[in-house]
């Protein structure tokens, strides 16, 4: 793997606003990239470490963005999971805004379970979402990326 320090990358349109100011924190304090890909101008801190891509309007415009321009060893956070299935394979490391990683031991089976899902939201006979993003979520996001960066820049990952 590479040891240059990883660029991260945020899905902008879906990341929750606190797990956005936690990345970019940290990146103030690690002195990381940060982009962040959306289909909206967004409003970001001043940071020399900070630069948003805003892409055209469409179905999976952003993710192609990120997975065009990622390479093996950053950190993209995303909650997409048939765009974590892609990272994964360029050899990414993503981060849920949950903070649970995905990775080649557990990318696969989520995706088959939000595919499941979605089949059963279609027939009716699943509803609604994740619940709403809370507070302790944003802790054991921040906490997971304090982990998975540590271990990162140590290069045990």
């Amino acid at each position: 793997m590479t040891q240059q320090p990883p660029t991260l990358w945020v899905d902008g349109d879906a990341a929750p606003r606190a797990v956005k100011e936690v990345v970019f924190r940290v990146s103030e304090r690690l002195g990381l990239q940060v982009v962040l890909v959306a289909n909206s101008v967004m409003h970001l801190p001043r940071s020399k470490f900070i630069t948003q891509v805003v892409v055209g309007k469409g179905m999976d415009v952003a993710d192609d963005h990120i997975v065009d321009h990622c390479v093996e060893g950053d950190v993209v956070i995303t909650a997409d999971i048939p765009l974590a299935a892609q990272l994964v394979e360029k050899g990414a490391l993503v981060l849920q805004p949950r903070g649970e990683p995905l990775d080649a031991s557990n990318v696969r089976q989520r995706l088959a379970m939000r595919d499941f899902m979605e089949e059963m939201r279609a027939g009716g006979l699943a509803g609604g979402g994740p619940p709403p993003f809370a507070p302790q979520d944003k802790a054991r996001f921040a906490n997971a990326l304090d982990r998975l960066l540590t271990a990162r820049l140590r290069g045990t990952l």
